[in-house]
């Protein structure tokens, strides 16, 4: 019995380090920022305003594409849905910023699939993969 009690501790510390990496919970993404660095698993294309995503600590969410976005983020497992999202309704003259801000709506509206890695946050749904990474000085 005494050796079956240290290692069950170590599975279960073990079994918490795995998940880390997985499924973000909230606290994971409070005041947190990241910036677009692929779609589809090609980089976007240079612009003058980087598409960027954040979080605040009650999982606000906000960002930007061609338009600024914003809405009250809830996780459920892994999945990250935003209700009420508002937003502006510019054209873009990039047409992939354009495309962007369909999938974003789309993505945060009907929910995505979420996770957190180190620096790299990753939103999947449906055929279409958003990989963002954190930026500077908002790293837990």
């Amino acid at each position: 019995m005494k050796k079956v009690i240290p290692a069950l501790l170590a599975m279960m510390a073990l079994a918490g380090c795995a998940q880390e990496g997985s499924a973000p919970v909230g606290a994971q993404l409070a005041d947190q920022s990241f910036v677009l660095k692929t779609f589809n698993g090609k980089p976007l294309a240079d612009n003058s305003r980087p598409a960027s995503l954040r979080f605040s600590n009650t999982l606000q969410v906000s960002g930007n594409m061609c338009n600024r976005f914003m809405g009250q983020g809830s996780l459920e497992g892994n999945t990250l849905t935003v209700a009420g999202m508002a937003g502006t309704r510019m054209l873009c003259v990039e047409p992939q910023m354009n495309q962007l801000d369909n999938v974003i709506g789309k993505m945060l509206t009907q929910g995505a699939t979420v996770t957190l890695t180190a620096d790299t946050l990753t939103l999947k749904a449906n055929d279409d993969t958003l990989v963002y990474q954190r930026m500077a000085g908002t790293g837990k």
